[in-house]
């Protein structure tokens, strides 16, 4: 077999995740691809794109690593713009090189609509598969929901409302469930978790979640050890635990526990799981991982905060009108955890959430009860497959083998 045959041979997936909040769910997708690949006699699969190592881990090829785009909001994202550019000229010639036989668009708009697009022009016969699509059945915006539709021959929805919404605006939609339902199908629990972290049973423990991205630090961190700080003012006993999300991240989170004499315990990130199962309470920035401490059962705060002038633009210039942001309460437009967004972020605030959540049974289990019912919403074990069989089910004819 000459080597054009061996490339025409190959069946490329490729997956565009934009942002690294997707390199997670990247991963989890490309090994289930693969396994249910080589259930269908498959052969030869080769799942490429833009992510990070978890979507390495998982056997993808990587074009473009994703750490270095890692912001959210409007002027927060202005340093990221030329790298951003150069990250998406790269990505573009490599689809023109090499195309596809399929392309995923996962989660992150900006990036994911301006790829689409260019590949609608380029490639028009090109399957294109958007899976953990933009939040726009929460805003409602006709324009950008319009613009998912366009880039769109199948959209894998993981809210139910979210499946409800994009079907009535006219997509081909399938609701697969969350993803995190097949990593957290059977999580630690409390007790073995404090017995791998060494923490005593009887131990108060509060696990801080303040960052995943560089902007976090200056905007989340300081507002929530401060809230930590007013907590451990009311009870002393109080542990808390960080995971550590980056390791670049240890000397700023350092130093900021010593600046707010915080009795604190960093994590390793290989430990995050057993800092958020050891603990009665996480403050928790809003994000995906809202729903990993909620399928864990502990209870939580959720908190987020970018400059004042995005808060601005995002309430008087786009109108942002959602109820709620955190995954857990969107799974069923339910006010099941407290938020404190943007100027409701303060440590005052957050601190009275959590000495609630620490001190008042009844407040602690009607949380719990929420968490039962939304998980009722995340669907059964195998959303990862489920969504694997949707987008193999989309490839070229020539590749169809059950």
């Amino acid at each position: 077999m000459t080597a054009n045959e061996t490339i025409k041979s190959t069946i490329r997936i490729f997956i565009h995740t934009g942002e690294v909040s997707g390199d997670l769910q990247g991963g989890l997708l490309a090994s289930a691809l693969y396994r249910q690949a080589e259930k269908r006699q498959l052969k030869n699969l080769q799942v490429e794109g833009v992510g990070g190592q978890r979507m390495a881990d998982a056997g993808v090829k990587i074009i473009y690593n994703t750490v270095k785009l890692s912001s959210i909001g409007l002027i927060e994202a202005l340093p990221f713009l030329k790298e951003g550019r150069r990250a998406q000229k790269r990505v573009n010639q490599h689809l023109f090189e090499s195309p596809p036989d399929l392309m995923v668009l996962l989660d992150y708009m900006g990036p994911n609509i301006a790829v689409g697009k260019l590949m609608r022009s380029h490639r028009p016969d090109l399957p294109i598969v958007y899976y953990i699509a933009p939040q726009q059945w929460v805003f409602s915006t006709k324009k950008d929901t319009q613009n998912v539709l366009d880039v769109s021959d199948k959209l894998l929805a993981i809210f139910p409302e979210e499946a409800t919404y994009y079907q009535q605006a006219g997509a081909n939609v399938r609701w697969v469930g969350h993803p995190l339902v097949d990593i957290l199908a059977d999580p630690i629990s409390k007790n073995e978790a404090r017995s791998d972290l060494q923490i005593e049973p009887a131990a108060q423990v509060v696990t801080l979640l303040p960052a995943s991205r560089q902007q976090e630090l200056k905007y989340i961190m300081p507002r929530m050890f401060e809230a930590a700080r007013l907590v451990q003012q009311a009870q002393p006993q109080v542990t808390f635990l960080i995971p550590l999300s980056r390791l670049d991240f240890e000397p700023m989170v350092i130093d900021a526990v010593e600046r707010y004499g915080l009795n604190a315990r960093l994590i390793h990130k290989a430990d995050g799981q057993k800092a958020i199962a050891a603990a009665d309470l996480v403050i928790n920035k809003s994000g995906t991982v809202n729903l990993e401490v909620a399928l864990m059962n502990v209870p939580q705060v959720v908190t987020y905060r970018l400059s004042n002038l995005t808060g601005f633009i995002a309430k008087y210039v786009v109108r942002f009108t959602g109820d709620y942001v955190s995954p857990v309460n969107l799974m069923e437009n339910q006010p099941i955890v407290p938020e404190l967004l943007q100027w409701d972020a303060t440590p005052e605030k957050i601190s009275a959430e959590a000495l609630a959540l620490l001190n008042d049974p009844c407040k602690r289990e009607a949380m719990l009860k929420g968490y039962a019912q939304m998980r009722q919403a995340m669907g059964e074990v195998g959303v990862c497959d489920r969504a694997a069989n949707e987008i193999l089910d989309m490839l070229p004819a020539r590749y169809a083998l059950h």
